[in-house]
């Protein structure tokens, strides 16, 4: 389990690097210093460390390139989800790495992740951004594609009050899907609201992480999950006029 320490250690290996980004397993780092629970995983940096990492983990799993040169991974065919069986992880490694190579030639890739594949309960994102006027905002909405498409987010200043955590649960149009409709089993609220409070705090302690997104995160009844990390840092942001 990493400290706040090891937060730190990342993030001045980004900038001494001339980074932007984190990669997958610095972002794991920086959340799980934050009590931001993300899934098993492991970087592969061979077919046959994927394949070696995918059966101790149990099938299935996902696999998503490890590269700071590439922050889009889907679009860079970057990410094959489902992954059944070790010959599969094997040739999935083979062709992320092929597909990378073809997006961005120049890219420093650094293997594929291995990931335990996430099922179930309701997909929510919960994210950071920097307001040129107001500062650092912690976001929460419905995730995966409705995110694109409905826009219904809601957002206060960091860090944010259980309180404020609590209310934007309720501050969305689609609130009652939390509540479970049509069968569904309710999420697990105060699991939902913590994970908003470490974002916002998180990003309150370490004003150089200019954009945060966890999507998606997998909430359910038991819990609250980050499947997916994305962390963009500035190191010379400008002050907030407003606080």
């Amino acid at each position: 389990m990493s400290n706040r320490t090891d937060v730190r250690r990342v993030l001045d290996t980004v900038k001494a690097e001339g980074r932007t980004a984190l990669t997958a397993p610095e972002g794991k780092v920086v959340c799980e210093a934050y009590g931001i629970a993300v899934p098993k995983e492991g970087v592969a940096t061979s077919a046959a460390d994927a394949a070696k990492i995918a059966t101790a983990m149990g099938f299935p799993v996902v696999l998503k390139i490890v590269s700071p040169d590439i922050l889009h991974k889907t679009e860079a065919g970057g990410v094959l989800v489902g992954v059944k069986s070790a010959e599969d992880a094997q040739k999935g490694y083979d062709t992320i790495i092929a597909n990378a190579k073809k997006y961005n030639a120049t890219a420093n890739v650094l293997g594929v992740q291995v990931q335990e594949m996430l099922t179930g309960g309701q997909e929510v994102i919960i994210g950071a951004v920097t307001d040129p006027v107001f500062g650092k905002l912690v976001a929460f909405g419905l995730g995966g594609v409705l995110v694109e498409v409905l826009k219904d987010i809601t957002f206060r200043l960091a860090p944010a009050t259980e309180a404020d955590a609590l209310s934007m649960l309720d501050g969305i149009a689609a609130a009652q899907i939390l509540k479970g409709v049509r069968g569904a089993h309710p999420v697990n609220r105060d699991a939902l609201a913590k994970m908003i409070q470490n974002v916002s705090q998180l990003i309150a302690d370490y004003p150089e992480i200019a954009e945060m997104d966890l999507n998606p995160v997998f909430a359910t009844r038991d819990g609250a999950i980050a499947a997916d990390v994305r962390i963009v840092v500035n190191f010379s942001p400008a002050p907030a006029r407003y606080r």
